[in-house]
């Protein structure tokens, strides 16, 4: 855009004065147009993720599981998470014979939807097929896993602010008080009972991992290096609890309790709940 239009347009005044539209309105069209580019990039990106999401579906329909496989994974490479994606990519890795790939994809989508039944049938079918010792989640870790960790978040401040708000109605309207008595003791109680609960999500998210063997066949040894003696075996789909890491690699223990390290690139590191 010409500065000299806009400069022209005042009759008097210093050179700071006369400036100041010119660089607004240049300042404003470049954030227009970068505005307009954002907005028109994100949605050729929608357009190129539903199209290959459509591409990866054929494929799968077409029988080319592995194919199809490859196809969703590319597209979880971009970023792009939602149950579909993950649900339909663990049943094409599951069709290609990767167990392992099609437990940590079903159980990324878990965490998105936690009461989806065909995928937790999905996720216990090909777990059933898993050969060996693998760790599994126990019945107070099932139920915490009732609420993803975003509808936790949204329960605790709905209840948290219903709370304030009926302190509120108490001050303002003293005679409320003994109407509002039960009803404020009962949220008060769930607002601490779903913190707590959200707590405990929180902290198995954050600090719990979940590797997942997705190799054939993979050797756990008792040191982080190649040349440390062999102390177990795992198979593809194997569940390990993370103990700890180590430069490439991860101290990790399966369902008996073994302990071992294994190679960061024959596994998928799953967060917790």
């Amino acid at each position: 855009m010409k500065r000299h239009p806009s400069i022209s347009r005042w009759s008097g005044g210093n050179a700071s004065r006369t400036r100041k539209p010119a660089t607004l309105r240049v300042v404003s069209c470049r954030f227009f147009a970068l505005a307009i580019a954002f907005l028109l990039a994100g949605n050729l990106f929608a357009v190129d993720m539903n199209a290959g999401f459509s591409a990866a579906n054929k494929l799968y329909a077409e029988g080319k599981f592995a194919e199809a496989a490859t196809a969703y994974e590319k597209i979880l490479q971009t970023g792009e998470q939602s149950p579909a994606l993950l649900f339909n990519a663990g049943n094409a890795e599951y069709k290609a014979g990767h167990l392992g790939k099609a437990i940590a994809a079903y159980r990324r989508a878990a965490l998105l939807t936690p009461r989806d039944s065909e995928l937790r049938a999905n996720l216990d079918f090909v777990r059933n097929q898993v050969q060996g010792d693998t760790t599994r989640e126990n019945r107070w870790q099932g139920w915490l896993d009732t609420l993803s960790l975003n509808e936790g978040t949204v329960l605790t401040a709905v209840l948290f602010w219903l709370t304030l708000s009926l302190f509120a109605a108490r001050q303002i309207r003293p005679a409320l008080v003994p109407k509002l008595r039960s009803v404020t003791r009962l949220v008060v109680g769930l607002t601490v009972f779903s913190a707590t609960i959200l707590g405990l999500q929180a902290a198995s998210h954050f600090n719990d991992q979940t590797a997942v063997v997705t190799e054939a066949e993979a050797t756990a040894r008792s040191g982080p290096f190649a040349e440390a003696q062999n102390a177990f075996t795992l198979h593809d789909g194997a569940e390990l609890s993370v103990l700890d890491r180590h430069d490439d690699w991860l101290q990790v223990a399966n369902g008996a309790g073994k302990t071992g390290w294994l190679p960061a690139k024959q596994v998928e590191v799953l967060p917790g709940a």
